[in-house]
C-alpha cells in the first residue's frame, strides 16, 4: 500500500501508541493502514490497571472501603482500548487539520478479542495481505 500523506499520519500516530503509554505494557501487532480504514492488532499486557486484583479508589457509600471495589466496577473508563482508540483518532485528526487534510472517522471501532494463537496467525496473516485484497472491496473505486 503506498500512502498518502492523511495515510503517514495514520502510521506515525499509530506507532507512537507505545511511547504515549508506556504504562499499559502494550505491544502492537500487526498493522495496515487502507485508503479507507485501519486494521491493527495491539496487546494490552498486564499492568496496574488492569490486573484481576486492581481497585481504583473512587467514590463509595459511607462505610464502604473503597479499595474494596472492583476496578471494572463504574470506574474511570481510561487506560483501556477505548481510550487508546480515542487517543489515536484525536492524534490523527489534529495532525490532519493542521495539513488541511478533510476526512472523517466512522463513529466507532470494531474489536475482536483474539483467543488463540491459532487465530492471532489468521488475523495477522490478514491484516498482511489485506493491501493485496484492496482491488476486490466494495468500496474499491480506482
Amino acid at each position: 500500500m503506498v500512502l498518502n500523506e492523511l495515510g503517514l499520519i495514520v502510521n506515525s500516530e499509530w506507532i507512537k501508541t507505545l511511547a504515549i503509554r508506556p504504562d499499559m505494557n502494550l505491544e502492537l501487532g500487526e498493522f495496515v493502514t487502507m485508503p479507507n480504514h485501519f486494521h491493527a492488532i495491539i496487546m494490552i499486557g498486564e499492568n496496574e490497571f488492569n490486573r484481576r486484583d486492581a481497585m481504583h479508589r473512587i467514590s463509595a457509600p459511607r462505610g464502604v472501603p473503597t479499595n474494596t471495589i472492583p476496578a471494572n466496577k463504574f470506574g474511570p473508563q481510561s487506560k483501556n482500548l477505548g481510550s487508546i482508540m480515542r487517543g489515536f483518532k484525536s492524534a490523527v485528526t489534529t495532525a490532519s487539520q493542521k495539513l488541511n487534510i478533510e476526512f472523517g472517522w466512522q463513529d466507532r471501532f470494531h474489536d475482536h478479542i483474539i483467543r488463540d494463537h491459532n487465530e492471532f496467525i489468521r488475523i495477522s496473516n490478514y491484516i498482511a495481505t489485506n493491501p493485496q485484497n484492496w482491488k476486490d472491496d466494495r468500496f474499491f473505486n480506482w
